[in-house]
């Protein structure tokens, strides 16, 4: 384990945090508040332990192999969330350290599973931290560390180490560029729903606030009532906005080379994604129609909350925990589908279910075909069987944490239903569940045990799962 390496690795990332610990301080400057003061404090001391830990450098200090690149990840998103949460304690917004914690790699993993009962009572300066820990979060703050730092060859084990879904390649020839490329994209439709939630009459600090938890599809919200309170069109918006940011990246950059505009629309992915969400709402609205006074508001919620469960954004405006059956039913199924691989949602993602079902068609057709050999295919393309069994391993590592997250969780003696939409909601990075962490609800009864397991969740579900167990295993630090 070449532990200078991962230093070096978690100075930069740090430097990155300190400098987005100041907007927060800007915005309470705006607001004349003295919360401000203690971001301040925050940044300067984050990037004194970033200069530290990235004082020294050799030759070899960029070489990162697999083992180093999956354990500096998991690293680097903890050490964020240890010092992300102190501005929250040291103001006293958030007077236990473990909660503030919770809410800081709640933040910073994009689940948005609150610990507060009224965020309406946060400074503004708290509140835009919070939503700045998804919009960093939701790309990725190593794709963004590697769009701004100098990288190398093995920059690709970072990336793979972070980046959602069962494939990860380049966009371009370089992963600097790549790195980029996805972070331009990532602005432009940050800014977009900036202003035309702001044309739709939204306030410029809740437009702001908002977009940054759309686009890491995260769901903090600073109004107590999550979206429920704001006009339907400024709902509509965010609708839509979400849904976006729940489609692979990928389909963005074809979409914007002539050349290549003709893939975007070839993803099989991005198609299943919309047939699973337009069925999914149409279904829903049916079963929700005599809760709300007419067609179009009955099919308006559904699709916000089709839409905010399946991308894992987690933004509410009605209390779908009082819905139907088969409408909460559908809720919790989509919390475990999530959005595409290469977007800023959660999840299992649409690509691995894709790939799992058409695995299983083609053993049924194995049983009536034996000596039919046919490969299976994504995209008009074969899928090698590492990529094959990956997906399959993976869905079995995921079901096995997250049972056993049940169990370690419902020691606390809650409802089954809490205690199993708790560890659906941040394994899969959705915030509110049902029952006690409904829309209504927060995180704030279970014990500082159940936060721990269901932050180890939010992590491991963020960084899909792998780089945090390795994290667990004694042979990650024996020398070989």
């Amino acid at each position: 384990m070449n532990y200078r390496v991962i230093g070096n690795f978690l100075g930069n990332v740090l430097k990155i945090e300190a400098l987005l610990l100041l907007l927060p301080f800007i915005t309470g400057i705006i607001y004349k508040e003295e919360e401000s003061v203690y971001y301040l404090i925050t940044a300067f001391l984050t990037l004194g332990i970033g200069l530290f830990l990235s004082r020294k450098k050799n030759r070899g200090i960029s070489v990162y192999y697999s083992k180093e690149g999956f354990v500096s990840v998991g690293l680097a998103w903890i050490v964020m969330g240890i010092l992300g949460a102190l501005p929250f304690v040291m103001s006293g917004e958030i007077p236990r350290y473990i909660d503030a914690l919770f809410e800081t790699i709640s933040g910073f993993t994009t689940t948005g599973a609150s610990i507060l009962p009224a965020p309406e009572e946060m400074s503004h300066a708290t509140n835009l931290w919070r939503c700045t820990t998804h919009w960093i979060g939701g790309m990725g703050i190593i794709v963004f560390m590697l769009a701004v730092f100098p990288s190398n060859g093995n920059s690709m084990r970072l990336m793979r180490a972070e980046s959602p879904g069962p494939q990860v390649g380049k966009l371009v020839p370089k992963i600097k560029d790549t790195a980029k490329t996805l972070y331009l994209i990532y602005i432009f439709l940050t800014l977009a729903e900036m202003i035309v939630l702001c044309l739709a009459g939204m306030p410029l600090y809740d437009s702001v606030c908002a977009a940054f938890g759309s686009a890491g599809t995260g769901g903090f919200g600073i109004k107590n009532d999550s979206m429920a309170g704001y006009s339907t069109l400024i709902q509509v918006v965010i609708t839509v906005f979400i849904l976006l940011f729940g489609v692979n990246f990928n389909a963005y950059y074809y979409l914007i080379r002539s050349k290549d505009r003709k893939n975007a629309f070839r993803i099989e992915e991005v198609k299943w994604y919309f047939i699973i969400v337009i069925v999914s709402i149409f279904i829903v609205t049916m079963n929700v129609r005599d809760l709300f006074p007419d067609f179009g508001t009955s099919f308006q919620q559904s699709a916000f909350q089709v839409a905010s469960i399946i991308t894992t954004t987690g933004y509410a405006t009605t209390d779908f925990n009082i819905w139907p059956s088969l409408s909460k039913a559908i809720l919790v199924l989509l919390m475990f589908v999530g959005a595409c691989a290469g977007s800023t949602g959660g999840g299992i993602k649409v690509s691995r279910i894709v790939i799992e079902a058409k695995l299983v068609k083609e053993e049924i057709r194995r049983f009536i075909h034996p000596k039919e050999v046919r490969r299976i295919r994504l995209d008009g393309k074969s899928l090698d069987e590492q990529t094959i069994q990956s997906v399959a391993s993976y869905i079995l590592v995921f079901m096995l944490v997250f049972i056993v997250s049940v169990i370690m969780v419902s020691i606390n003696d809650h409802d089954l239903v809490s205690s199993f939409t708790s560890v659906a909601a941040t394994l899969n990075n959705i915030g509110p569940g049902l029952n006690l962490v409904g829309p209504t609800g927060n995180y704030s009864m279970f014990s500082d045990f159940s936060k721990f397991v269901l932050m180890f969740d939010m992590l491991a579900g963020r960084l899909e799962l792998y780089p945090i167990l390795l994290l667990l295993a004694p042979d990650t630090y024996r020398k070989i």
